[in-house]
């Protein structure tokens, strides 16, 4: 049974919350990479941003529905949804825009794992993670390299 930590990506391109969506869009283009995790200062996952999250600040705001009835105004959708969708829309660096829910696997973990993951989750890349620190990414593409050994 071969492991994640056997076949990952350990040259890693990383951001900060605080890189600029500019710089984002710039390491996408560059690197060809669709997802980039996103660390700390001390190297721990915090989340991923992918290139559909940079994608949707060109998106239409969907301006929630709302009710006035007397003196209230009702929202018939969520206030706090807008007000994420407004965040990312309007984000001026990755802290705006990226998922800070990711699900990650560990080295030792089966390959099976990621592949299942990444189909669940309609994912290209999971990030690898030993102690909360990130180690490595498995892609797609690790995954099929694994089918030619």
């Amino acid at each position: 049974m071969q492991t994640v930590g056997e076949i990952m990506t350990t040259q890693l391109i990383t951001v900060t919350k605080e890189t600029s969506v500019r710089e984002l869009a710039n390491l996408f283009t560059t690197r060809r990479v669709g997802s980039l995790p996103v660390v700390d200062a001390d190297g721990n996952l915090l989340g991923i941003v992918t290139e559909t999250d940079l994608v949707g600040q060109d998106k239409s705001l969907h301006i929630p529905t709302v009710v006035s009835l007397f003196d209230w105004v009702i929202y018939l959708e969520s206030d706090k949804k807008f007000e994420k969708e407004l965040k990312k829309v309007t984000g001026q660096s990755v802290g705006d825009i990226y998922s800070a829910e990711v699900v990650s696997v560990a080295p030792g973990d089966p390959v099976s794992m990621a592949a299942d993951i990444m189909t669940a989750q309609r994912v290209n890349a999971v990030p690898v993670v030993e102690r909360e620190k990130l180690v490595g990414i498995v892609s797609r593409i690790d995954l099929i390299r694994t089918m030619n050994s």
